[in-house]
């Protein structure tokens, strides 16, 4: 286990020394700092503050750095949370074999299973670091701007709508990061299952993302409703019931045990694939 934690802390090493490893984190803070400066304008405002009145409640209170902070986690984290989450997840493997570094590894006393396990989870640490980056600062800008106040919830693809004091609202926030992180650990699976097979690290990231939008796009469409939990990203968004004023939690332990199922399904084909590719050549 020494030995493991060892070759773990010099694969996060590795993956965090690469500059591009940092590029999801740069353009989150600048994802935030223009979505603040749209979400201040007085027509966005007017926007929100209808929709918070309509329901019976004063807009001043819920034009908040929570209200702010969630809005940024829902409208940025899926799209740009997938590019690069596939951009690493689909390096993690395939630049190693393009690279030729992987034959030296090999050359080694270390099983394939060892060395799949280590990338696995510097890429699934990866996916829960930028996560948690983006909803702290999303969080922390929304409160240097706008101060603390209720959370207001609107997110019409869920059908949740809801209104909390800060409070109460700063417990559902953090309980939907913890889900959101869990949510979005399917997403470094695809990349990390398309990276073990033989193709060049962008195909793979660029098949991850295909998938997904693909899935996104097909879940939208009306005609498709009775067809939902089909869809992949149906599940994902499993994260925003946390803010129900009532909890589904049956319904959110299905969604969650249906992306376990994926995840888990992928990693045993990503390991079945890696243990009978060839090397040498």
């Amino acid at each position: 286990m020494r030995l493991f934690l060892a070759q773990f802390r010099g694969e996060l090493f590795k993956l965090f020394a690469r500059k591009r490893t940092y590029i999801g984190f740069g353009a989150f803070l600048g994802v935030e700092m223009l979505m603040l400066f749209l979400l201040n304008l007085e027509r966005v405002r007017q926007g929100i503050a209808r929709v918070i009145e309509a329901a019976g409640y004063p807009a001043e209170a819920y034009l908040s750095g929570l209200t702010l902070a969630f809005l940024i986690l829902l409208s940025s984290v899926f799209l740009l949370g997938s590019l690069y989450l596939a951009l690493v997840a689909g390096d993690v493997v395939g630049k190693e074999v393009e690279d030729g570094t992987l034959r030296m590894m090999l050359c080694r006393p270390v099983s394939r299973t060892r060395i799949l396990a280590l990338k696995l989870g510097a890429v699934l640490v990866y996916s829960l670091v930028l996560t948690w980056f983006v909803a702290s600062t999303a969080l922390v800008v929304g409160l240097l701007h706008s101060g603390a106040g209720g959370l207001f919830v609107f997110a019409p693809m869920e059908k949740v709508f809801a209104l909390y004091d800060f409070g109460p609202g700063l417990v559902r926030y953090t309980l939907g990061v913890v889900f959101l992180s869990l949510s979005l650990l399917t997403i470094p699976a695809i990349g990390f299952f398309l990276s073990c097979l033989d193709m060049k690290p962008a195909a793979a990231a660029i098949g991850t993302l295909s998938f997904l939008f693909m899935d996104s796009i097909l879940r939208n469409v009306p005609f498709f409703e009775s067809l939902k939990p089909w869809f992949v990203t149906s599940h994902m968004s499993a994260w925003v019931r946390i803010f129900e004023y009532q909890i589904p939690w049956e319904r959110m332990a299905e969604d969650y045990a249906w992306l376990l199922a994926l995840n888990a399904t992928l990693v045993v084909l990503a390991h079945a694939v890696f243990q009978q590719r060839d090397f040498k050549a």
